[in-house]
């Protein structure tokens, strides 16, 4: 994660963290809302962009004027501030990646999402979590200080067990904003994700926007979820569909084909790497008790796996050339150091060495004999030589 700030339209710098996939390199840009007084750093916005950058997206969450680490004051802001703070973000989102094709944005962040995509035309698709279907709803939060705002032309309310000093200005901009029009035009596709069950924006608020809007449009329940998606496997579903939604939409960049594997890696990611071949994109990782985050397979895991899929694959092959009754074939290879002294068939007699312990399963109707002769082509996987020869390794700076 790198720690983000741009100046705003209004003089103020705006704090943010940008979301990247392991290794650096993204598919496409977005750009994330929070929601009413959350700031950027509230567990759903975290969960979902960082979800979202392992999906292969470059992801800018930051705070709203007057809250987290921006500048500004609260009560100097409208729902119109916060469409001018988004379009500012994409603004330097643009001008240090590239401009943001998706846009996400949570609870009324969701509503600002909608009412600013007209705005950007790097925009393509759109995704609202618990969004109201006008800014007018968040007004709701106020209960009986809003007359109190009205009349004495600003209070401090409590919002979520804060403070906060609402003007009357922010309550007449929240009224003035009209998103009807703006939904029937929206010219993107729509992904409306909400709970039955959500106590703070009904579910007839989705209903509201979706029947609104035009196709292509899509909605995904969130089921049990509560509005701040404060379960992480909640928000981290949320972010899977809205990657597998975008990309149906998205000009994504496409990885460049390269000879042989390329893992990169960032610094700041620990251990945590993305692996490419050819087409194919993987993760490498340690586990958390080694301190990675085990969001993939750690190096000796993946030349385990190398010496077993080579070992089925050979199997099969053979299996399918001599027409034997074979269904299914099982590898299990694990790795570990023992002593070499403990190796009675090892060359090496002093210090420690590698050991790759295989078990095959073979599946099918084969007698005693047949099954030893698989044993034998086993090892005569090209991995298992490979392993089992000389090998060289060859190091050069690029």
């Amino acid at each position: 994660m790198g720690r983000a700030s741009f100046a705003s339209r209004s003089g103020h710098e705006l704090t943010g963290s940008l979301e990247l996939p392991p290794g650096g390199e993204w598919k496409a840009t977005a750009l994330f809302a929070h929601c009413f007084t959350c700031g950027r750093n509230i567990r759903a916005a975290r969960d979902i962009t960082r979800a979202l950058a392992a999906a292969g997206f470059a992801v800018l969450r930051f705070d709203f004027t007057g809250l987290g680490d921006s500048e500004g004051e609260f009560e100097d802001t409208t729902f119109s501030s916060n469409l001018d703070d988004l379009e500012d973000a994409a603004t330097w989102l643009g001008e240090t990646l590239a401009a943001p094709q998706l846009l996400v944005g949570h609870s009324l962040g969701g509503t600002a999402a909608l009412a600013v995509a007209e705005r950007l035309d790097s925009v393509r698709a759109v995704a609202t979590l618990a969004a109201p279907a006008q800014p007018e709803h968040v007004l709701k939060n106020f209960g009986d200080d809003l007359a109190r705002i009205e009349e004495e032309g600003s209070a401090e309310v409590d919002l979520g067990g804060r403070p906060f000093r609402v003007r009357r200005d922010f309550i007449d901009d929240a009224r003035s904003h009209d998103l009807s029009a703006r939904l029937r035009k929206l010219r993107r596709a729509l992904l409306v994700m909400h709970a039955p069950g959500d106590r703070v924006v009904a579910i007839d608020q989705a209903e509201t926007i979706f029947t609104s809007a035009l196709h292509p449009k899509s909605f995904v329940s969130l089921d049990e979820a509560d509005h701040l998606l404060s379960r992480s496997e909640d928000s981290v579903y949320a972010a899977s569909v809205i990657a597998s939604w975008a990309a149906k939409y998205l000009e994504m960049r496409s990885a460049q084909a390269t000879e042989g594997v390329v893992v990169a890696g960032r610094t700041a990611d620990a251990f945590l790497c993305s692996v490419q071949a050819g087409e194919h994109r993987l993760l490498a990782d340690e586990p958390e008790s080694h301190g990675g985050s085990d969001l993939g397979l750690d190096p000796y895991r993946f030349l385990s796996a190398a010496l077993a899929s080579c070992t089925v694959m050979t199997l099969n092959m053979y299996a399918r050339h001599k027409k034997l009754a074979v269904e299914r074939v099982l590898c299990q290879v694990t790795h570990r150091k023992v002593h070499a002294s403990d190796c009675e068939d090892c060359e090496t007699r002093e210090g420690k060495l590698d050991e790759l312990r295989r078990v095959v399963t073979i599946e099918g109707e084969l007698d005693d004999a047949q099954r030893a002769r698989m044993l034998e082509i086993a090892d005569r996987c090209p991995v298992h030589r490979t392993l089992e020869g000389e090998i060289k390794v060859r190091s050069e700076l690029a």
